[in-house]
């Protein structure tokens, strides 16, 4: 049964007049994400306004800044697809229905989207790069230690007496993840940085039982 919350003046609960539950009446299947072809997942539903923060089209996928503040909301292009569109520029508003899945939220629908406040490709800035590193450990279960979303990185850890472990923002977003709380459990391989230990793979913790998307 889907679960609904509100946000802004429209009602996606299924129960008001006029309103219908996410996939009744759209039988449209692009692309291969689980929540798209499996829409009866009880997951809970949100709409979200807000901007369109980057997308990249090579990846498949970017995200979006909800107007209200918050995490910010995943935005894969099998999304865009089945309704429309082939892409999203930076700075385009756009309003979505969104799950509210375990690893953050993430656009199922997209309500509209007006790109006259977007950025033209040619106007953005060359894309940002950071540390790659080879992953030499399994995939472990690690707690993140300390995250900060402005600052763009964190540390997981693997209990006392081990080394802390970086994580940085663009390794999250690689792994279509949006933040990390403290004491959160996640999945992860890490190998060696420069400075340390550093995250090359992250997936949700539980990701083995229900394979990541991305």
């Amino acid at each position: 049964m889907w679960k609904a919350l509100r946000m802004g003046a429209k009602d996606i609960s299924g129960t008001g007049p006029g309103s219908k539950r996410v996939g009744q009446d759209d039988t449209r299947s692009e692309g291969s994400e689980q929540d798209f072809q499996n829409p009866a997942a009880d997951f809970d539903v949100i709409e979200v306004v807000g901007t369109i923060k980057w997308f990249d089209a090579g990846k498949g996928f970017g995200f979006i800044v909800p107007d209200t503040g918050g995490a910010d909301v995943l935005l894969h292009v099998t999304c865009l697809r089945r309704d429309g569109y082939q892409t999203a520029y930076e700075g385009a508003r756009i309003v979505v229905e969104a799950l509210n899945r375990p690893g953050g939220l993430q656009a199922f629908r997209i309500v509209s989207m007006d790109e006259s406040t977007a950025r033209h490709p040619a106007q953005m800035p060359a894309a940002r790069t950071h540390v790659h590193v080879e992953p030499t450990s399994k995939l472990e279960r690690l707690e993140v230690k300390w995250f900060n979303r402005v600052r763009g990185f964190g540390f997981l850890s693997a209990g006392e007496g081990h080394p802390d472990i970086f994580i940085h923002m663009e390794t999250l977003r690689q792994f279509g993840l949006t933040e990390l709380r403290p004491g959160q459990f996640v999945l992860a391989r890490y190998g060696d940085g420069p400075k340390g230990l550093m995250v090359a793979e992250i997936r949700p913790d539980g990701w083995g039982d229900a394979p990541s998307s991305h």
